[in-house]
């Protein structure tokens, strides 16, 4: 979700229309929902074997496929009745965001950084997000796609560490075991290019200092978290860690508010 709100704030120069950020919060509510059940559906044999998933419901046997397919599709519905209140252009734009949600649960058995396909199935929000704003697709729009996808990388990289022997045992790719122990340095990377893409989504927009400001503290806050993954982190420890990563996208979208407004 915060993804497409900082889209919808950029591209109002402040506070978006209240009927906007209503559709995009439920619409991301919804296809996140939907690709949670994606994810678990095509994971169900992995997730079997790995000890932080093998108590989900299609794993476990405790739900059967066709409830899952059923499930999706009910979202799947709700989202394409929330799309059709928006612009000829976004929806167009809608079966897009489909397709990659269902793309991301294949792509840990192709790629290594799986988590990228991750971040673009997240990103795409912003440009349907901007487009439902401005009716076309500009230069900061783009920006924020790319910090998502580097973004995601980083955090669901941080996430992938708890999994990362039963991964390794059971042949799936994933950024956590390709890094190895450069995982701190690959982590701090892609955080650095997601506070600079930021950056450069504002220069755009022409958004006040409050904002750059804002993004120093962050890239601060992250450098800490990609030094901290230079000793072995427990599991407990890498799942805080990537859970604290709402407060980073909260960060941004105050900032951006208040960059508009203040």
């Amino acid at each position: 979700m915060l993804p497409t709100l900082w889209s919808l704030v950029l591209a109002a120069r402040g506070m978006p229309p209240l009927r906007l950020l209503a559709i995009f919060v439920a619409g991301s509510f919804v296809m996140r929902s939907a690709g949670v059940v994606m994810n678990d559906f095509a994971d169900r044999s992995f997730d079997r074997h790995v000890t932080r998933t093998q108590v989900r419901p299609l794993a476990s046997g405790e739900l059967s496929p066709t409830h899952a397919l059923l499930v999706i599709g009910f979202f799947l519905l709700l989202a394409g009745t929330l799309v059709l209140l928006l612009d000829p252009l976004t929806i167009l734009l809608s079966p897009i965001a489909v397709l990659l949600a269902g793309l991301y649960p294949l792509a840990k058995r192709v790629i290594h950084i799986p988590q990228a396909m991750l971040g673009i199935a997240f990103g795409w929000g912003t440009i349907m997000a901007w487009t439902a704003s401005r009716g076309d697709i500009d230069a900061p729009a783009w920006c924020l796609f790319a910090a998502t996808v580097c973004w995601a990388i980083g955090y669901d990289t941080i996430y992938a560490l708890q999994d990362r022997e039963d991964d390794r045992r059971i042949g799936v790719k994933s950024s956590a075991l390709l890094f190895g122990s450069s995982t701190w340095i690959a982590v701090g990377g892609v955080f650095c290019a997601m506070l600079l893409l930021l950056g450069l989504a504002g220069w755009f927009a022409q958004i006040g200092l409050i904002y750059y400001a804002t993004l120093v503290v962050i890239g601060l806050w992250c450098l800490r978290q990609a030094l901290q993954l230079r000793q072995t982190v427990t599991t407990p420890t890498a799942f805080h860690m990537f859970q604290q990563h709402v407060w980073v996208g909260v960060a941004v979208f105050i900032g951006m508010v208040a960059g508009f407004l203040l």
